[in-house]
């Protein structure tokens, strides 16, 4: 009876062993199974964080040119005699022998009116279409350059501004005159060659507002003798209308006080509510941020280079990218938490 006793419990104790085992077991991979989900939620943050990074990158163009390639197109002045021509054609290096190499449009007088004629008297526009432009389409990334030639009033900064406002990216824009003039109907040239060369369709309120913001940029640069400060200035609340999404006159009127101080640079009364006016319509246009960040940082450099005082603009310029991708990661972080 003892013997048959001791059984039972040799019996029980191994049971109960057992029962603890596969106890531990369950706690062991609920335990795995918790440190798992966890280490790929970090996992999975990082890789999201990563492929934005990545994405964020210039694309480098590729050896053999561009994808798709098209022709340079060149947007010649309806008015030019043909000696003037001839020499718009050295400029722009272009050869007259190979114009079957690019797709050739004139912009007439009438169409510099169209556009220039509520920032600009006819008086100034002239009676002549003589500004030209070729404009190349480059790989993505590449951003806009510009080059000016006999051109007067108008910078290669306060194109850029414009052309991005317009919506233009990734080209190589180069302007020139016969002689010296002021430039400013080579935008009109610029954004209908765009246009037509790619396809993308340049709306009626985003050339309006490009060509608005060229003619008020050189006007308040012409002023107050300072180009520079004054395409930093239009770059900067570009920015920030962006970054903050801006859209009210105050909240604009702000950010143009803001940038101004920043700059170290004086508007005048008249002249802040103009800016006001015309980032009201820029604030209704699909801007592309990476465009304003690259011109942003080539006008802070340039103004860094001429020894003005930037202290802070390169770390705003800056925290503005980075704070988009840290918002998105940690938005993407808390639908695991």
């Amino acid at each position: 009876m003892k013997k048959i006793e001791n059984q039972k419990h040799k019996k029980q104790d191994k049971f109960r062993v057992t029962r603890n085992m596969e106890e531990r077991k369950r706690r062991l991979k609920k335990m795995m199974k918790r440190k798992m989900k966890k280490n790929y939620k970090k996992w999975f943050v990082l890789c999201m964080a990563a492929m934005l990074l990545v994405s964020a990158m210039p694309i480098s163009a590729k050896a053999d040119g561009v994808e798709g390639e098209e022709k340079p197109f060149l947007a010649l002045g309806a008015d030019l005699k043909a000696s003037e021509k001839a020499t718009v054609y050295q400029l722009l290096g272009v050869s007259e022998t190979n114009l079957a190499n690019y797709d050739v449009i004139q912009v007439t007088n009438a169409d510099e009116k169209k556009y220039l004629g509520e920032y600009m008297d006819a008086s100034v526009i002239g009676s002549r279409a003589l500004s030209s432009v070729l404009v190349e389409k480059q790989a993505d990334g590449t951003g806009i350059t510009v080059d000016t030639h006999n051109i007067t009033y108008c910078t290669q900064g306060m194109y850029t501004n414009a052309l991005i406002t317009a919506g233009i990216k990734n080209a190589r824009v180069v302007v020139a005159g016969p002689f010296n003039i002021t430039g400013t109907a080579a935008l009109v040239g610029a954004m209908e060659a765009y246009s037509v060369m790619t396809g993308e369709e340049i709306s009626e309120e985003a050339m309006d507002t490009a060509v608005n913001e060229l003619v008020l940029t050189g006007e308040i640069a012409e002023n107050t003798g300072d180009s520079n400060k004054v395409e930093e200035l239009m770059a900067l609340v570009k920015q920030n209308i962006a970054e903050k999404n801006l859209d009210t006159p105050e909240e604009i009127k702000d950010a143009i006080v803001e940038a101004a101080k920043e700059l170290n640079f004086d508007l005048s009364n008249e002249q802040i509510e103009q800016v006001t006016k015309l980032m009201g319509k820029v604030s209704d246009l699909d801007l592309d941020v990476d465009s304003m960040k690259e011109q942003a940082k080539k006008l802070y450099d340039k103004l860094a280079d001429l020894g003005v005082n930037t202290d802070g603009l390169g770390a705003k310029i800056s925290n503005f990218f980075n704070n988009i991708i840290s918002s998105v990661v940690d938005f993407i972080g808390s639908l695991f938490n």
